[in-house]
């Protein structure tokens, strides 16, 4: 994976890294910091626990921003030397590329990381890479890859929920052979085919795979060929055109009763259920292995809670955060948002999770495989094309092809 000093630094960010936070100090002795998040749906959820924490300490003003193309826009403020003070990032490459710029506070002797799964600390760290031991992130709200299933479809059909992929496979030929549509698809949106790959690569492919391909001794040809032959399986039972639908439309049909199962994320659940309240959902992790003890959930860190490494308010924005790490808060966060916790002991209790639960509790889980993979790549749009073309040589190298050409750059 490219440096920052490659990329984004090249366009004058190295001098980002001798920054000064955009905090202020007011004449009333307060102290204004920023948070900066890069998701405009914990908005509200963010609002209110500004407020809670502004009553708490009413000598720290919370400035909130949530600009659309978060990434985009905070690459260009490292440019203008302007870092938010506590930033809440997603666990991808991006992180990893700015952890080892040295633009993120080192956590490594905080002791909230005591609270936090190995799992998702192992997460971030692979995004860092194995040459830097810092820890640069608290793991905060995680996300799932998951099977949606439909209940009141599941018990009519009498399937039991599958274990390993022959089980899966004969649950979807079940519901084909009852005349009804085995998996949703929304495959005209690129974007949608990842939840998929990512489900079966997730436990198909080695987690060191980013790093033995950056060195040269790893191919998507070699390590991906079973990934390609399972979805290519898998879009046999969608609909006659899986690429005439989008997400939100696909969200609707399936709340009102057009499919079995949708291999999506946990994020899709709050609009499905807003199409239909009624809708019985269930989840369970994608069994893409035939051992069953290996099919780990895929998790990863959707937010990463973060501080500027040269805030002039550090002591105020390391307060966020331990605000943050509070159980309480904690909880508050992931009940508001249908979101996970990396935090030990914060559970999401809402019953249509009860089949990926005991992943979160016995920490048996997998990261996203697409969060390693260099910015820049594109695999959603090359996915798909695999997908439409079903060439999966050419789609194979394709990638290897990108990937090198990306970190060469």
């Amino acid at each position: 994976m490219k440096r920052i000093t490659k990329g984004i630094a090249s366009a004058g960010v190295i001098t980002a890294l001798l920054l000064t936070g955009c905090s202020s100090g007011g004449d009333d002795g307060q102290v204004t910091i920023e948070l900066f998040s890069n998701k405009s749906e914990n908005f509200d959820t963010y609002n209110g626990l500004i407020e809670e924490f502004e009553r708490q300490h009413p000598d720290i003003n919370v400035e909130l921003e949530a600009p659309p193309e978060a990434e985009t826009v905070l690459k260009t403020r490292l440019v203008k030397e302007d870092v938010p003070d506590v930033m809440s990032i997603g666990g991808n490459a991006t992180y990893g590329e700015l952890a080892r710029a040295g633009i993120f506070h080192d956590f490594s002797e905080s002791d909230v990381l005591d609270k936090v799964q190995p799992s998702y600390l192992e997460m971030l760290g692979l995004l860092v890479g194995s040459e830097d031991d810092g820890i640069y992130g608290v793991p905060y709200a995680t996300n799932a890859n998951t099977v949606i299933y439909n209940k009141q479809k599941v018990e009519e059909l009498d399937i039991e929920i599958p274990q390993t992929w022959d089980e899966f496979i004969a649950a979807l030929e079940t519901a084909d052979e009852a005349g009804e549509l085995p998996i949703n698809f929304t495959l005209q949106e690129a974007w949608t085919a990842m939840p998929i790959w990512n489900g079966i690569a997730g436990n198909d492919v080695s987690e060191e795979f980013p790093e033995l391909k950056n060195e040269g001794q790893a191919t998507f040809v070699e390590a991906y060929d079973s990934v390609a032959d399972k979805m290519l399986q898998l879009l046999d039972y969608g609909r006659a055109d899986n690429f005439g639908i989008g997400y939100n439309d696909g969200n609707n049909s399936f709340a009102n009763g057009e499919g079995v199962f949708y291999i999506q994320g946990n994020w899709a659940i709050p609009d499905v259920l807003s199409a239909n309240p009624d809708v019985e959902l269930g989840t369970f992790a994608l069994p893409s292995s035939n051992q069953a003890e290996e099919n780990d959930l895929v998790s990863g860190v959707d937010v990463a809670l973060t501080v500027s490494e040269d805030t002039d308010h550090k002591e105020e924005a390391l307060t966020f955060i331990n605000f943050m790490a509070e159980q309480e808060i904690a909880q508050r966060y992931i009940d508001e948002q249908s979101a996970f916790s990396a935090f030990q002991g914060v559970l999401q209790e809402d019953p249509i999770f009860d089949g990926i639960r005991g992943n979160f509790e016995e920490d048996r889980l997998t990261g996203f495989p697409d969060h390693f993979y260099p910015a820049g790549l594109s695999a959603e749009n090359l996915i798909q094309g695999f997908l439409i073309d079903k060439d999966k040589q050419s789609a194979l190298q394709t990638l290897d092809n990108e990937w090198d050409k990306v970190i060469n750059r």
